[in-house]
């Protein structure tokens, strides 16, 4: 087989097995998707401006879910499989490593792509959102490229993680104050300005904002470069530390003659 199909291969393989963990389809899924229904009920329509809370929460939930689909879980299964001797076999194999730990970005951002495109099926039929269609070919931009950068950082957390067990402590320490100060569940104009400040030079606010910006038709379209420029900057943070650390031995056990090299070769 060619290196593309055993990517495509890998892929397919990396994504039945997520989709065989009821645990890791809930958490990756449903609990955004539970989320946006709950904001939508609770906070209602603004009746001086006909404005449905749907349009802001919908964008930014979906990209908590991409977030969640990428980051969290390359960060948690990465650092599972590493302890677990999965990638120390793989390195056995003639299987590139590089395919291996392709298959599971690719399908993480598979998932991450269901996962937006869930939110905003259900924002649209059961609380009013309007889908500016003109505009969704940046909004998928946005997305892929918030998919490519916290999948790096994901394995850039799963490649310091001490132990696997630790991995899931870690992620959620992470990820969730980061999404508490970025928008997503609540507008932040009336925090602090140092907050805010602080939330713009962060990888998740810039892309929440230009999300939330795309869907609202008050705002007129710009291409959202200093969000992209910050989220690959840190996209590109992640990797060059994930290059660094990454090793496929499981936790305490140094790789033979001290290089993790190996595990990328043919």
């Amino acid at each position: 087989m060619g290196r593309g199909s055993l990517l495509v291969s890998e892929t397919r393989l990396q994504t039945k097995l997520f989709f065989r963990s009821a645990v890791a389809a809930f958490f990756t899924l449903f609990m955004p998707l539970m989320f946006l229904i709950m904001i939508n009920f609770f906070i209602p329509v603004d009746d001086a401006s006909g404005f449905s809370p749907s349009q802001y929460f919908t964008p930014a939930i979906a990209v908590f879910g991409m977030v969640t689909a990428t980051f969290t879980n390359l960060a948690i299964n990465t650092s599972m499989a590493r302890d677990g001797g999965i990638l120390k076999r793989v390195a056995g194999t003639p299987l590139p490593m590089w395919v291996h730990l392709g298959g599971r970005i690719m399908s993480a951002a598979l998932v991450g792509l269901i996962s937006v495109t869930l939110m905003l099926a259900v924002g649209w039929l059961l609380f009013d959102l309007v889908i500016p269609w003109s505009r969704m070919p940046l909004f998928a931009l946005l997305i892929l490229v918030g998919a490519a950068a916290f999948s790096a950082l994901g394995l850039a957390v799963a490649a310091v993680t001490p132990n696997a067990r630790a991995a899931p402590a870690i992620a959620n320490f992470v990820i969730l104050p980061l999404a508490f100060i970025s928008g997503i569940f609540f507008p932040l104009d009336g925090s602090p300005e140092w907050l805010q400040t602080l939330a713009s030079w962060l990888p998740l606010e810039p892309l929440v904002s230009a999300a939330i910006d795309l869907f609202d038709p008050a705002i007129p379209v710009v291409f959202p470069w200093s969000a992209i420029a910050k989220v690959l900057a840190w996209g590109a943070m992640g990797l060059a530390i994930a290059l660094k650390f990454f090793s496929y031995e499981p936790a305490g056990v140094k790789p033979r003659g001290g290089e993790v090299s190996v595990a990328y070769g043919d």
